[in-house]
Parts: structure tokens; sequence; C-alpha cells
């Protein structure tokens, strides 16, 4: 673990913010096939793609004071993902992880969601935290649901241009649902 007081400490995760020298595991990670076959759009299919996201990712722990952390397991220093929550110009959180497939179904995704969630509502605590979910996608709708998150419906996500359900930590009132039925 490092002395960045940007780090946290889960029961079994160790959560510091990402960063370039976390390139090839996170990688690997998004370019996993098995890890998007819900968005097989979303994949990473060079390491560019990934330097490109981890630098805007890390640029926002400065300009925002909160984005995502690399995931590792407490006990050791394998990379086993990366999430957390990241500001949105709509004036909200957007919650996100990715975990190595090798690592799900171990409610990894839910503890860190708790301690993004956490994170999210002692730096800006008035701003809701999003998680727009696509339909299919029942594992993550599962981890929603389980962090206790209202979903709001179907609406349109401007952002990846298709329907999604919208799961928030509040009521959402500008939410633009309802869609088709899932």
């Amino acid at each position: 673990m490092t002395d960045d007081p940007r780090a946290v400490l889960t029961e079994r995760l160790a959560l510091t913010p990402v960063h370039l020298g976390d390139l090839d595991p996170l990688h690997r990670i998004n370019a996993d096939p098995g890890g998007w076959a819900h968005d097989p759009a979303g994949r990473h299919l060079v390491p560019a793609t990934t330097r490109e996201w981890i630098q805007r990712a890390a640029g926002r722990w400065a300009d925002d004071g909160l984005s995502y952390w690399t995931v590792r397991l407490r006990d050791a220093p394998e990379v086993i993902g990366i999430g957390g929550v990241q500001l949105t110009g709509r004036g909200n959180w957007n919650l996100f992880y990715r975990l190595d497939t090798a690592h799900w179904g171990r409610g990894y995704a839910t503890e860190l969601s708790r301690a993004a969630i956490s994170a999210a509502h002692r730096h800006r605590p008035e701003l809701p935290v999003l998680a727009m979910i696509l339909p299919h996608n029942q594992g993550s709708r599962a981890v929603a649901e389980r962090l206790g998150l209202i979903d709001h419906g179907l609406g349109f996500d401007p952002f990846r241009h298709e329907w999604a359900h919208l799961y928030a930590d509040r009521p959402v009132a500008d939410w633009p649902g309802p869609g088709p039925s899932a």
C-alpha cells in the first residue's frame, strides 16, 4: 500500500489512484473479451487506448479530487481491476468498475463500489452517485441492487447512445426515461 492519502483499504482490497505504471495489467483486463460480453464495442484493442484512458482518469484526481483507483487484493500485489467514481458534466458522480474475469463472483465489485460511493459522499455529498447499466448486464445490475441503489428504469444514455438502466443513490428528477421495457 502507498502513503497516498487518496488510497483506501477495504476489508479485502487495496485501492490506489490509477497511474500509468499499471498500464500492462489494466490493458490485459480491458482487452479481455470475456469482460466485455455485455458491451463488446467498449473493449480496448490496443494498449494506446488504455494509456489514454488511464491518463484521463489520473488527471481527474487533480481536477476533481476523486477518480478511479487501481484495485489489488490487500495481501497481493497483483492488479485485479480498476474502479471508482468520476464527476460528469451533468453534475453527478458516475460509478464504474472493471475487474479481471478471474476475480468475478467474489463480491469485489460490491466492496469497491461501496468504497467509491462513500468517497463520493465525503467529497461532494450534494451530488448523486449514478450507475448507467445496460439491461442485459445482469451482474452489474445485481451489484447496484446490493448497494441499495434505486433503479430509475430505462432511459437513453447520451454517452453510449443506447438504452440503459439508471441506478442512483437517491431520487433523480431529470432522467430521460421511460424507455422500452427491459
